[in-house]
């Protein structure tokens, strides 16, 4: 049986409640996911997407027209935009309990977390969808 563990990320990028959407906005422009977990004392909070984040700031942010108040947003903290009590799941949960909640939530990202509540891991669609393309070759053997 295929275990959540083995499909995650490792070692997920987090964020504070207090921080401010600039420090996201660099951290996603940064890296490539689109996923940060939000933690308050080493135990997740919640989830940031960079779609809430475009939300949140200003479009003129990365232009020529950006003026003190379009600045001012990127100031805005991480717990007035992260999306709280998150659909979890565990690092030995079978993957196919991931697909599940990716089918029964409108959700793209699940977060793994061990059975204090802190993170290990996030696993995508995307990070499953990989896995079985990297068996694919083993699964034609077999016919």
């Amino acid at each position: 049986m295929l275990k959540v563990s083995e499909v995650m990320t490792e070692n997920p990028v987090c964020v504070g409640l207090d921080d401010p959407l600039k420090r996201v906005k660099s951290l996603f422009d940064v890296h490539r996911f689109h996923h940060l977990l939000v933690t308050d004392e080493g135990r997740l909070t919640g989830v940031v997407s960079d779609r809430d984040v475009l939300r949140w700031i200003s479009p003129h942010i990365d232009s020529n027209r950006v003026t003190v108040n379009d600045r001012s947003t990127l100031d805005i903290p991480v717990h007035r935009v992260v999306t709280r009590h998150p659909v979890t799941i565990g690092p030995d949960e079978p993957a196919l309990a991931a697909v599940s909640i990716f089918n029964q939530h409108r959700i793209s990202c699940i977060p793994v977390v061990d059975a204090q509540g802190k993170p290990m891991g996030i696993v995508s669609w995307r990070d499953i969808l990989r896995h079985l393309h990297d068996l694919a070759p083993d699964l034609q053997a077999e016919r």
